[in-house]
Parts: C-alpha cells; sequence; structure tokens
C-alpha cells in the first residue's frame, strides 16, 4: 500500500496502479473526470501511462451531466 492525497483527503492504495485503475476503484469514469496531479494536469489521453506513487496529490473533478 502507498499513500497518496485525493482532492486534499489522505488515502491508501495499491501500489503500481495506473492512473485508469485508481479512478475504476473510485468508481469513477475515466472519461467523464480531469485529473490535477501535483499541480499538472494530466491529459486523459496518457491516464493509462501515469503511475501512481508515494506523495502524489491528486486532484479530481467530476463531470455532471444535466441542466434545463
Amino acid at each position: 500500500m502507498i499513500e497518496i492525497t485525493i482532492n486534499g483527503d489522505p488515502h491508501k492504495i495499491r501500489a503500481d496502479q495506473n492512473l485508469v485503475e485508481l479512478l475504476q476503484d473510485l468508481k469513477l469514469d475515466p472519461t467523464k473526470v480531469a485529473v490535477e496531479r501535483n499541480l499538472e494536469i494530466v491529459p486523459k489521453t496518457t491516464y493509462q501511462d501515469v503511475k501512481i506513487i508515494t506523495g502524489d496529490r491528486l486532484e479530481i473533478v467530476h463531470f455532471i451531466g444535466g441542466g434545463k
């Protein structure tokens, strides 16, 4: 297990996960979120290649549809 921060809260996750796997574990659709990792926006095209490491600070914004 490794320790990271997601949206300001500490989390322990499995080691050796990529960003897609983490999002799936969090029950988030990778196509409907934006992710900032250590103050840098992560392009969606690289989610599969981004390995999460100890100390990473993630901000995840989930898009919700709707409106009038």
